[in-house]
């Protein structure tokens, strides 16, 4: 006679392994977790803004809204909060911790003196998803994970691809490090200009609530840093773009050795994102910018970037804004994120573009503030940020 097992349930040995392997993972992480001394906050929480009630069928729902998160120090040494944009796929918690149990880039700012603010994008996570209003989505695999983020040294699609140290896990499924970060994938909105409004929109509210803030964005999220500042340039104080969305003009498909990188058709028709920002001299109506690209690249294992024809036009409400753009050495955008520096400055916005392996800190993929050496990742961004000598000229400071 066949036994039947209830759905879901394991027995015997198969219990004691799983048991004894969720009991060796929780030690790590609370061992890990005692390494981090308490905080002291001031106050936590979080609100929700941006949104607006949408009638969907007879029936009153809210669309657009955006979840906010915020720690704030007991004492708050910096006059300006940092905001945390994470990137696609992703939510709030790609700052709040890593996969093996250590503290994130949310908790390292808040003992650098830090107020925090942790976003998840509209229709990610806790800010809801209403189809009607966002449309299709589109669900992660985790074979894509791998390639782009955990395991690409296997991979190789890109030439800085085996340089890649610092996840923390084998990088496929099985390992505790992994599945952690497989099961902290969310669906995302289908169509990424939509996406691009709604953050737009959602983080201008943020600012217009909470004042003058540093802006944060990871890989997606960077093509919202843009327009962000563009709307609100006397409420941005400083840009770190983590990898941001790129390269302008055309996105970048990974295809390997020869080749390596082929350009998306697609072209973006702001040059760096899909909706629209304020040039210098404004575009017509229906006017369209004009890009050329470059004929050779800087070096053979770098993309050939695509700038504006000349004249350049210019972005004048970034211009005045302080902008790091922060590089991983084993990182895909490693090929790539010179050009939006180099597109940035050819609109007149200055920019500080920081290859990490030029400052000592090596091996870097793409989920760098979620890797081995996340706090190192860190400390390159508070000394950029300490250098700007940011202050709050109202307050006196």
């Amino acid at each position: 006679m066949t036994s039947v097992q209830e759905p879901g349930l394991f027995r015997g040995p198969a219990l004691h392994a799983l048991s004894l392997a969720a009991l060796l993972a929780l030690a790590a992480t609370s061992a890990r977790a005692a390494d981090d001394p308490p905080y002291a906050l001031a106050r936590e929480g979080f609100l929700y803004v941006g949104g607006k009630p949408a009638t969907v069928n007879g029936h009153t729902y809210m669309a657009g809204q955006m979840f906010v998160e915020f720690r704030i120090p007991a004492q708050q040494m910096h006059p300006y909060p940092i905001v945390m944009v994470h990137g696609g796929t992703r939510s709030g918690t790609t700052y709040l911790g890593t996969p093996d149990g250590r503290e994130g880039w949310a908790q390292y700012f808040v003992r650098q003196g830090y107020a925090v603010y942790v976003v998840d994008q509209p229709g990610r996570g806790r800010s809801g998803y209403l189809a009607e209003r966002y449309g299709a989505w589109k669900v992660p695999d985790g074979e894509g994970g791998q390639r782009r983020y955990l395991s690409q040294a296997k991979y190789k699609l890109w030439p800085q691809a085996h340089l890649h140290t610092q996840w923390p896990g084998a990088g496929k499924a099985g390992d505790p490090a992994f599945d952690q970060f497989y099961a902290s994938q969310f669906p995302s909105l289908a169509s990424f200009p939509k996406q691009q409004e709604l953050n737009r929109d959602g983080l201008v509210a943020l600012l217009d609530k909470i004042g003058p803030a540093i802006l944060l964005t990871h890989s997606q999220s960077g093509a919202f840093g843009w327009p962000v500042a563009d709307a609100r340039p006397h409420l941005v104080k400083a840009i770190v773009a983590v990898e941001p969305s790129g390269p302008p003009v055309h996105d970048i498909e990974n295809t390997g050795a020869p080749d390596w990188f082929r350009d998306a058709e697609r072209a973006k028709i702001s040059g760096l994102n899909d909706v629209p920002l304020k040039y210098d001299p404004p575009l017509a109506a229906d006017g369209k910018l004009e890009f050329i690209r470059q004929e050779k690249p800087d070096k053979p294992d770098l993309v050939r970037c695509w700038l504006q024809q000349e004249p350049a036009r210019k972005l004048p409400n970034l211009a005045r804004i302080p902008i790091v753009i922060i590089v991983g050495e084993a990182s895909y955008h490693a090929a790539y994120d010179h050009c939006t520096a180099a597109y940035l400055n050819q609109a007149g916005v200055p920019n500080t573009l920081i290859r990490l392996a030029d400052v000592g800190v090596h091996g870097n993929g793409h989920m760098m503030m979620i890797e081995k050496n996340n706090a190192a990742v860190a400390g390159v961004i508070a000394q950029w940020l300490d250098k700007q000598r940011l202050r709050d000229r109202r307050a006196g400071r």
